[in-house]
């Protein structure tokens, strides 16, 4: 089970923490990332942590702005200067592999939604003045 939080109400520029922590598994050994949703729209790989922690994958409409990362209690997004458009609910997903080479290709597997296999319940982002 994934459980998100951290989500809330934030003028445009603000910056928000999300965090995703799951029980049941062990997140280190597994691919982990982050979509969202807005109204009317197709879910969007936004950030991918893969299995082992060493390659990082964000969709170019977050690159330099979020940043995932991994702790002891579950991997985390960091939102900086966020954007109206940012507006959604975020969710965190799990990929129990297998997994593919590594190659240029990985961003396209690892931010889309059909490599997942558990999500989380979703927390809502507003960005609004």
């Amino acid at each position: 089970q994934l459980v998100e939080s951290g989500g809330g109400l934030v003028q445009p520029g603000g910056s928000l923490r999300l965090s995703c922590a799951a029980s049941g598994f062990t997140m280190s050994l597994y691919a982990i990332a982050w979509f969202r949703q807005a109204p009317g729209k197709e879910r969007e790989g936004v950030a991918c942590s893969s299995s082992t922690s060493s390659s990082k994958y964000y969709a170019d409409s977050v690159k330099g702005r979020f940043t995932i990362s991994r702790d002891s209690a579950g991997v985390n997004l960091q939102m900086n200067s966020l954007k109206p458009e940012d507006t959604a609910v975020y969710f965190c997903a799990v990929d129990y592999g297998p997994y593919p080479p590594e190659s240029d290709s990985s961003g396209t597997y690892y931010l889309s939604s059909n490599a997942y296999d558990d999500w989380g319940q979703g927390t809502q982002v507003t960005v609004s003045s």
